[in-house]
């Protein structure tokens, strides 16, 4: 393991073992001054995510973009500090940490038996959702996780989330997908983080004007197992509670091929994270690049 590597893992094990004991209230000033700070250094993914705003906020002024990227930057922190606390939170404050609307699309999917597909943007905190559905539904979930390195920084981030309930899949390996699709066949629920794809198998979508690619497992899965696919976005306000929200189902096409239904399905998806990323733009955590035409210049914005 390199030099880097270990300051890596140090750091994020540094998190998870001291953050979590220091009371609520210092946690959360601690994380709004290193977003502070990270703000005003204005390294690669401040700016990165301020090019992004600009997409979400056509028009936006650069004084606007420098609200929301520090905004941005808050809120990105926040989620830190939280997911490095949730492993301490008593059931109770996870309980009464998340607040979510329109629930029942998800209850009675799974009361029907079909299996459930939950995709979600990198909005908010999405783990805190996820322990929220362990623990305040009961309701166990399988979701998938990239690869990272150092190795050691990717066993603690399965470990992490396994204590919080969940079973987790590596995303290489070529299992996962087999693996999804059997617990959805048994009426389980997956849950997938899906505004981001650089595969060569994501599917293209119109995304705030401009194409990007998300991941087609997702609408795969609700195609082969019949299981219920239901867009999830999730947002902060200025409470200690998150707010989130079950949109409709994305239902499958009658006609087409496999691909074709897919490319609506996944446009679907991307439709009702635009919606919710517009509306909350500071807690959409894209710090990397995502449109074509900024992974590729050469092709141009259309």
């Amino acid at each position: 393991m390199s030099a880097q590597d270990r300051l890596t893992d140090g750091l994020y094990g540094l998190g998870w073992s001291t953050v979590k004991k220091l009371p609520e209230p210092a946690a959360v000033r601690l994380g709004r001054t290193i977003a502070d700070l990270a703000w005003k250094q204005r390294g690669k993914g401040v700016r990165r995510l301020e090019s992004n705003y600009a997409r979400v906020v056509p028009g936006a002024s650069p004084e606007r973009l420098a609200e929301l990227s520090r905004a941005g930057m808050r809120s990105y922190l926040r989620y830190w500090m939280e997911s490095f606390r949730l492993p301490a939170w008593s059931k109770a404050r996870i309980r009464d940490g998340f607040d979510v609307k329109d629930l029942h699309y998800l209850t009675e999917g799974l009361a029907a038996g079909k299996g459930v597909v939950l995709a979600l943007p990198h909005l908010a905190n999405w783990d805190l959702a996820g322990a929220w559905v362990t623990t305040t539904l009961g309701i166990p979930f399988t979701t998938v996780a990239e690869r990272l390195k150092p190795e050691t920084l990717y066993d603690r981030f399965v470990a992490y989330r396994e204590g919080l309930g969940m079973e987790v899949l590596p995303h290489s390996g070529g299992t996962a997908f087999g693996t999804l699709a059997r617990r959805l066949r048994e009426g389980g629920l997956v849950c997938l983080v899906a505004d981001r794809d650089l595969s060569a198998s994501g599917v293209e979508v119109d995304f705030f004007g401009d194409t990007a690619r998300m991941p087609a497992g997702p609408a795969l899965l609700a195609q082969q197992t019949g299981a219920l696919l239901l867009p999830v976005t999730l947002w902060y306000d200025d409470s200690p509670v998150m707010r989130g929200r079950v949109h409709p189902p994305v239902e499958v096409p009658e006609p087409g091929t496999r691909a074709e239904k897919t490319s609506v399905m996944t446009q679907a998806l991307a439709d009702a994270f635009a919606t919710g990323i517009a509306d909350h733009p500071e807690d959409w955590h894209m710090l990397q690049r995502l449109w074509l035409a900024d992974l590729d210049p050469a092709k141009g914005s259309t």
